[in-house]
């Protein structure tokens, strides 16, 4: 019965199964029962120690979760699984073990448990299972399925899910010609102690699988961590520009990816980064390039570990800009400049300092801000603004670019914010107010109405200074039928602050009288 094609497992509980008949038909000694309480000692204590180390285990891994938890929550997710189906289980069987020992006097005394009566009258009634039988049952079918599906989500963790199927297997089992339950064959009949040293040997065998899956799931974080395939082949130049003619120069290393991995705090020439700078493994750098030249990059990375912080230090270089050819120059808004406003320009020389650029033409004047000028174009159509730049071997580089010089557009006038034919109550037009605005302007331009004439039909024109009907335009409007056109035209308009220069016509808007 101990031989054949089965599991190490099975092969003892078989054996166990003859020894216990053999006690049984020789009366077992006392002995032997104080053996199996011995054993039942020892196991307890194994337990013991292997609750402590699943302890440990996992607060060590909620201590990585605070430091990474991008990387190590999902991995402490899982383990919160198996844990708490352990947990459980366990739970359920030390109650149990607990209702068994409290049938005798004193739990400690071995010899006097040398009967079944328990165990027997708790599952089974006759050849049935009861429903606390049915219940014992359920409660490994609960941990052993429980675990398995966890598993199931982690391909290289099919075999530890195969050998939690096999070692709390509950199917029935072969006894001589024929199968018996397998409640029926591990506890029916057995004395109290042998039955309370199996409850202890479950328990082992569930602390044993929480500690392998917890440590194989860690092992394989740490293998998918060391896998080539999270390397990448980064190129290093000795510089980061190079002229034309030289030999490019450089390095290749190899450099781990980690889309996990989060430092606690970057600092970078003085100043931390903010949280949003770290992304996905990376460190995303973006500050002023600085002056023309050589330029360092200095911090360091601070990382939690433990109860230290590990800084590694960050030391770079770059140079800002390459050797000038020529000078670039825009209009920030547009290929022209218009009159009547302050057109702001961009105006450099690649690789000269700012201090080492000057600009001049018509109405050309330095702005606030590196390359920063503003322009007021006088007369004429168009103008030429001449850039000149000093070098730092003191020779002079020189360019021009000519701009068309427009007027502003003319303004479209408006009746409470609407343009062109506009439908409105007699009430509303009386409350209106006249405007005039830019379509399509690349400026915002304060415009403001000073006059206009108001016209309906059959009555009169009426001149009307500022942006309201006045008592005249309202006399003349209340004479004005459904359906009637009212003008309003020769609008009169200026840019706030700037009157001397004189906006083109205004053009007219029409409101249709609704009732």
């Amino acid at each position: 019965m101990a031989g054949g094609k089965l599991s190490a497992r099975q092969k003892m509980i078989n054996l166990m199964y003859l020894v216990f008949i053999a006690m049984l038909a020789l009366n077992m000694s006392k002995e032997v029962l104080s053996a199996f309480g011995l054993m039942n000692e020892k196991l307890t204590e194994s337990n013991e120690a292997a609750t402590e180390r699943n302890s440990a285990f996992m607060q060590g891994l909620a201590e990585k979760v605070s430091e990474q938890p991008t990387k190590y929550q999902p991995l402490k997710e899982q383990a919160d699984q198996i844990s708490s189906l352990a947990n459980n289980f366990n739970t359920y069987l030390q109650e149990l073990k607990g209702n068994m020992t409290a049938t005798v006097d004193n739990p400690q005394d071995y010899e006097v448990m040398d009967k079944g009566d328990y165990l027997d009258n708790l599952f089974f009634k006759g050849d049935k299972l009861k429903p606390e039988g049915q219940e014992f049952l359920n409660q490994i079918a609960t941990f052993r399925d429980g675990v398995v599906e966890v598993l199931s989500k982690n391909p290289d963790m099919a075999g530890i899910a195969e050998d939690v199927k096999e070692k709390f297997e509950t199917d029935d089992v072969k006894r001589g010609a024929g199968t018996v339950g397998w409640l029926d064959h591990n506890f029916k009949g057995f004395p109290l102690v042998a039955s309370l040293t199996k409850m202890t040997q479950l328990q082992a065998d569930v602390k044993t699988t929480e500690s392998e899956v917890l440590s194989s799931m860690l092992a394989g974080k740490l293998k998918v961590e060391a896998s080539l395939t999270n390397f990448d082949a980064i190129v290093v130049p000795s510089k980061t520009a190079f002229f034309s003619g030289e030999n490019f120069t450089g390095t290749i290393i190899l450099g781990k990816k980690d889309n996990t991995l989060q430092a606690d705090k970057v600092v970078i020439n003085g100043t931390e980064l903010p949280k949003e700078s770290m992304q996905a493994g990376k460190t995303i750098l973006d500050f002023p390039a600085g002056a023309v030249g050589e330029r360092e990059i200095t911090g360091e990375f601070q990382f939690k570990e433990g109860d230290s912080i590990i800084s590694i230090p960050v030391k770079s270089t770059y140079a800002v800009v390459p050797k000038p050819n020529s000078a670039t120059i825009s209009a920030d808004k547009m290929n022209v400049v218009y009159r009547g406003v302050t057109n702001p320009m961009t105006i450099s020389f690649a690789g000269i300092s700012d201090n080492n650029v000057s600009a001049s033409a018509p109405g050309l004047s330095k702005g606030s801000g590196v390359g920063k000028y503003n322009m007021k174009p006088g007369t004429g159509r168009e103008l030429t603004i001449n850039v000149t730049g000093t070098l730092p071997d003191g020779s002079k580089v020189s360019d021009k670019a000519t701009f068309r010089i427009k007027d502003i557009p003319k303004p479209t006038g408006t009746i409470s914010g609407q343009d062109g034919i506009v439908k409105l109550p007699r009430n509303s037009v009386e409350i209106s107010t006249i405007g005039a605005m830019l379509d399509d302007f690349d400026f915002e331009l304060p415009i403001q109405v000073t006059s206009f004439k108001f016209k309906v039909p059959g009555q009169p024109s009426v001149s009307v200074n500022g942006t309201k009907l006045n008592s005249q335009a309202k006399n003349a409007l209340r004479k004005a039928r459904r359906g009637d056109q009212v003008s309003i035209f020769d609008i009169k308009a200026q840019i706030r602050g700037n009157a001397s220069y004189k906006l083109k016509g205004v053009s007219a808007v029409i409101v249709e009288i609704a009732n």
